[in-house]
């Protein structure tokens, strides 16, 4: 199943950016055509989740917020670059259900998405998954499935085979998994990654998935398929 996400966002290319980052999970992004209107292309869409600017063109996010919540409890994440705790409380007050704050990490926007729709819609749902070498990543119990075999997984441990799972067949840099995992309030250190990498193959290992995670000598990680 595919889950629709309308994004009202005005600057067109951080949408770009996030639609095609979703587009491996199988989330298809949508952006209103004109902000004067938001509610017409929230109708035709019918989305399962909005994500909510607050500075937008002709009424802010609070307005379309309210709209939306009059007709629907669909949940709404408010993203924007006012990053301060009155708004943040403005938000979730009139309806919205999260927010996060600009500039944003991709990955962990959508950790939150997909957070969100677990939260909301029937766990019975199959949410997307990632496959790669007959191993399957289910969202839906933070674990791995490998020829007919569950492998649970931890928060961290789940989060970094996301993002390597999402982008195999290139290399992701240390540097870029443990921002995501401090984006998502993980504290994590260079050496704390460490660890998380070889519990991860620690774990794979029993199931013949030695070599699942290569290593890039002084640059980073790669999943080849």
């Amino acid at each position: 199943m595919n889950y629709k996400i309308l994004m009202v966002e005005d600057e067109e290319n951080i949408f770009e950016s996030v639609k095609e980052k979703a587009a491996v999970w199988n989330l298809e992004f949508y952006r209103p055509s004109d902000f004067q209107k938001v509610m017409d292309d929230y109708y035709k869409i019918q989305p399962h989740l909005v994500i909510m600017d607050i500075n937008l063109p002709f009424f802010n996010g609070y307005h379309w917020c309210q709209e939306i919540r009059k007709i629907s409890n669909v949940p709404i994440l408010f993203l924007s670059s006012s990053n301060d705790n009155m708004n943040m409380i403005m938000g979730i007050t009139i309806g919205g259900d999260d927010y996060i704050a600009k500039p944003f990490n991709s990955d962990y926007l959508i950790t939150k998405i997909q957070a969100l729709l677990r939260r909301t819609y029937d766990l019975s749902i199959s949410l997307p998954m990632l496959e790669c070498r007959g191993a399957v990543l289910d969202i839906g119990k933070n674990s791995i499935i490998y020829d007919g075999n569950t492998i649970d997984l931890t928060k961290n441990e789940f989060k970094i085979l996301s993002l390597l799972m999402e982008n195999k067949n290139s290399i992701v840099s240390r540097e870029r998994i443990m921002d995501m995992l401090w984006e998502s309030e993980a504290f994590i250190d260079d050496n704390t990654l460490t660890v998380n990498i070889n519990r991860i193959r620690k774990k794979l290992s029993k199931y013949a998935l030695d070599d699942f995670i290569t290593t890039q000598f002084g640059v980073g990680y790669i999943i080849k398929d």
